[in-house]
């Protein structure tokens, strides 16, 4: 599973041209590629994709079904406008916009009512990691973010790790750290749920790096960021994606 996240980038004419661009490579059958885009270009998208192997989402959300919150969008709008996933608790989101863990918690929830997958991203900064607290910051983003999923939910998420201190920074985890993070999250889930949902990685990804991530066992895909912009870069690390299925 490979997933873009586009950010604040590509209006709904640029996602057209993208994907159409994307579409032109003849993405196999067995292909998974997701593209997180923004609100405006969803439905733009969507159009544009109908009948490939490329799913369109959104890269957050509010908790609520409905109401006065200005400037935000509920789950129901996203499902409406043919999105069939939603990102949560992005390290941006949280860091930039203050969003807790019970905030995301109620989002998580909201996602898997309506139908919507939740990709939920965890990871530690630069500083956690210095002071050995991966493994505890991990624990508290997983068990506050899920609190209340039901086991037989969890097939229906997806999670993704993404150390703080490689997201747009260039400095990537190396696949021991990728494999070791992913390796305590499957354990932390395996005390939780009957069914393992992927576990992806994400922070700082390119086709340099993809292989060797992908090669660790316990990495069932990536989310990729600023090389998820550009066709030319994005389509050489789908295909490390099919490589090792």
């Amino acid at each position: 599973m490979i997933i873009g996240n586009w950010k604040m980038y590509k209006t709904g004419s640029e996602a057209k041209g993208f994907i159409k661009e994307l579409v032109k490579k003849e993405l196999p059958a067995a292909a998974r590629v997701h593209l997180a885009v923004p609100y405006p270009a969803i439905e733009s998208a969507v159009q544009v994709a109908a009948g490939s192997q490329i799913a369109i989402g959104a890269q957050n959300m509010h908790d609520a079904q409905e109401g006065a919150y200005t400037g935000e969008v509920s789950a129901r709008m996203l499902k409406e406008c043919g999105a069939t996933f939603v990102l949560l608790g992005h390290s941006e989101r949280r860091r930039l916009f203050g969003e807790s863990d019970a905030f995301i918690n109620r989002k998580v929830h909201r996602a898997l009512e309506e139908g919507l997958t939740p990709i939920l991203c965890v990871g530690e900064s630069a500083k956690e990691r210095s002071q050995e607290k991966t493994y505890m910051v991990l624990e508290k983003q997983l068990e506050k973010s899920l609190f209340g999923v039901k086991a037989d939910a969890y097939s229906k998420l997806i999670i993704a790790y993404e150390p703080v201190w490689a997201i747009g920074t260039g400095q990537h985890a190396t696949p021991d750290q990728a494999q070791d993070a992913h390796r305590w999250i499957r354990n932390w889930l395996a005390k939780h749920a009957l069914e393992q949902p992927p576990i992806l990685y994400g922070g700082s990804v390119k086709f340099g790096n993809a292989k060797l991530l992908l090669q660790e066992k316990d990495v069932d895909g990536l989310l990729v960021g600023g090389a998820s912009l550009n066709v030319e870069t994005f389509f050489p690390i789908i295909q490390e994606g099919l490589a090792n299925r």
